[in-house]
């Protein structure tokens, strides 16, 4: 029987923990599949292994937001826009401003 995605990252990241893309891919999957703990708990370990993967702080804080954690998506976009800036990436650095601002309303 074929593995699904979710399953082979799981596999894939067990055997390669440090593979920043495949942390992210794993933590969207669990993201996609309302495995909300275990997609946070993912993103978290992608970025003390990666501080600077911009993409996995939009998502944290967008998956923060939708659990009604206010304050710890404050702080994942705060946290994920000093790194966008690091990076020079001003697209996602701009789409988590608007995130961060939108909480606030």
């Amino acid at each position: 029987m074929e593995k699904s995605r979710l399953e082979t990252l799981e596999e894939f990241t067990r055997q390669n923990p440090a593979d920043s893309f495949a942390n992210y891919g794993l933590a969207m999957e669990y993201a996609n599949a309302d495995r909300s703990e275990e997609a946070l708990q993912t993103f978290q370990k992608l970025l003390s292994v990666n501080p600077d993967y911009v993409a996995a702080y939009y998502h944290a804080g967008v998956l923060l937001g939708k659990l009604n954690r206010t304050a710890d998506a404050r702080s994942m976009f705060q946290h994920g826009i000093e790194a966008a800036t690091r990076a020079q990436d001003s697209h996602t650095r701009a789409e988590m401003e608007e995130a961060l601002h939108d909480l606030s309303d």
